[in-house]
């Protein structure tokens, strides 16, 4: 494999397409190749590389400098001083101070953002990925190696189970325990199944992993594969994330001509292969059952369970069902041992977790950082601290679904046994930082009206329950609210959370009940006193009468 003194990495997300990405990597390929250096660098197009107010971002290594924005105009200098003089350009570089704690490791120095321990993220942003080589070059497939060469089925479960890791798809479930589950199951086939559909408002996470290292779920799924005895996998990936798709299909083609699906992996007789599934946008996909039946060609709608996927799953077939984020650890862990990944995070919840981090803090991005950390250290290390120096009032965690977190909480470590003995939830990662301006009420009523627009309406707690719920936030919010209203809406979330079929409806009432357990007082202001304490709802306006449900 051919080795270069230099190699430069543009971003190639979304939003930096947008602001003329391509055009940038093409004008380094001409300016490299104008200047004679194409021997000796080698430019390519990574995915999300966590910063999100530049775009785009081009990373030089070995000397790991930033420089952003970058601009087609600003390329012949960076060929010329960079990569042919060997000066860097300071005016071009990216503010070190204003880095996100997602690419601040770059640039830690003493006295500024602590450099970040990556897992999950250790590729994604760093390697081409689209290139095979690239990655098995960053100890891609040594795990799948290793795996297949020197271990049993047995012994990959007992080294995840030992891991300690758990589902990071917000219910924390024990993620070697599920795969004993699925490999003790009785089926003459059984599949894999990681579930990429990211729907969750403000989570964007999963969609770094597969745009920036797709081969690290691949081998993932195929570690899980001959763990739990399965021969075919399934990627069900978000119907919007185009690229992800792009570079998923272009990795599965890849790996099969090294040999790493198809049969006789590594000269074995284990046969894998993964097919790339599409979704169409329906939030209730993510749950993992209607998840299957969506696969299978039905109507997105949850399953009745018991039984469980891991002995009735796709087709009936016992199947194991991880999130990307879940799946990502599997290759470190395996490399390294379990051991070593209990040196991060905390003794019940090892490891890492990756943040997106949203809403009024002054950087916004993505994290990676050890569990057990606390919001406040996220807000003021990493966010670096609240947007004109507003105070903090509360945070959401994992999307709509997740909890609403009041600021005397702060300090309460992040991993999932501490949230839960505080009586709310990790979630799947999402961090929604609201300021003093936000409204309790507003907030709750916009997350009720996704619930009510997102629900499958098979069953009716769900379907009843977040429509009234929504219309009861919306005539509080209005100035037509009355006390009893609240007691109905703790009802309401009682019962959602106790009949409805799956989680998107017994998590539709979370909101609810923290706004109305952390922040009563403002919410009775909106009743009893006709004001809202924010200053954001609309009071006073005449609304329709609750419509009619069927």
């Amino acid at each position: 494999m051919k080795v270069f003194r230099s190699m430069v990495l543009v971003s190639s997300d979304p939003q930096s397409m947008l602001h003329g990405a391509e055009e940038v990597f093409q004008r380094f390929q001409a300016e490299i190749k104008a200047f004679g250096l194409e021997d000796e660098v080698t430019v390519s197009m990574v995915g999300d590389i966590g910063r999100h107010d530049v775009f785009p971002l081009v990373i030089i290594y070995p000397e790991a400098v930033t420089y952003g924005p970058v601009g087609v105009d600003q390329v012949h200098a960076i060929v010329e001083e960079h990569l042919y003089k060997g000066r860097v350009i300071p005016e071009f570089q990216a503010s070190v101070r204003e880095l996100s704690g997602r690419i601040a490791w770059l640039n830690a120095r003493k006295g500024t953002v602590p450099a970040e321990q990556r897992i999950v993220l250790e590729r994604a942003g760093l390697i081409d990925p689209t290139s095979i080589e690239d990655y098995i070059l960053h100890d891609g497939y040594a795990a799948l190696g290793k795996v297949l060469t020197e271990m049993t089925p047995m012994d990959v479960i007992g080294e995840i189970q030992k891991s300690g890791l758990k589902g990071r798809g917000g219910a924390g479930f024990p993620t070697g325990l599920k795969w004993s589950f699925v490999s003790k199951a009785n089926g003459d086939k059984k599949y894999v199944i990681c579930n990429a559909d990211e729907s969750e408002p403000g989570t964007f996470k999963d969609r770094v992993i597969l745009e920036g290292d797709p081969f690290s779920i691949l081998e993932a799924m195929t570690i899980a594969a001959f763990a739990v005895g399965a021969d075919e996998g399934y990627i069900y990936v978000r119907g919007e994330y185009a690229l992800a798709q792009e570079r998923l299909i272009q990795a599965i083609e890849q790996a099969k001509e090294y040999g790493f699906l198809g049969k006789g992996i590594f000269g074995t007789s284990f046969n894998f292969d993964i097919h790339v599934h599409s979704g169409a946008g329906a939030y209730i996909c993510g749950e993992e059952t209607a998840l299957l039946e969506s696969i299978e060609g039905k109507r997105g709608e949850p399953r009745i369970r018991p039984p469980y996927p891991t002995t009735h799953g796709l087709w009936g077939k016992p199947t194991l069902i991880n999130n990307v984020e879940t799946l990502a650890n599997v290759p470190a862990i395996i490399r390294h041992g379990a051991e070593w990944y209990r040196q991060f995070g905390t003794p019940s919840s090892p490891g890492t977790k990756v943040y997106t981090v949203l809403g009024n803090v002054n950087v916004t991005g993505l994290i990676e950082v050890p569990m057990g950390i606390t919001l406040r250290e996220v807000i003021a290390i990493y966010a670096r601290g609240m947007k004109n120096n507003r105070a903090f009032k509360l945070a959401q965690t994992g999307g709509s679904s997740g909890s609403v977190i009041p600021a005397s909480l702060q300090d309460t470590p992040m991993d999932f046994d501490s949230y839960a003995r505080a009586g709310v939830s990790l979630g799947s990662g999402a961090l929604l930082i609201c300021d003093e301006d936000t409204c309790v009420v507003d907030l709750a009523r916009v997350l009720l009206n996704f619930f009510r627009r997102e629900s499958c309406g098979k069953c009716t707690p769900c379907r009843v329950g977040t429509e009234r719920a929504w219309y009861l936030l919306k005539r509080i919010s209005e100035g037509q609210g009355a006390l009893k209203d609240l007691e109905e809406l703790l009802d309401l979330s009682d019962n959602l959370y106790q009949l409805s079929n799956c989680g998107l409806g017994q998590t539709a009432g979370t909101p609810i009940r923290d706004i109305l357990k952390h922040f009563r007082a403002e919410v009775e202001a909106h009743i009893r006193l006709g004001v809202c304490p924010a200053g954001v709802c609309p009071m006073h306006e005449e609304i329709p009468a609750s419509p009619v449900i069927a």
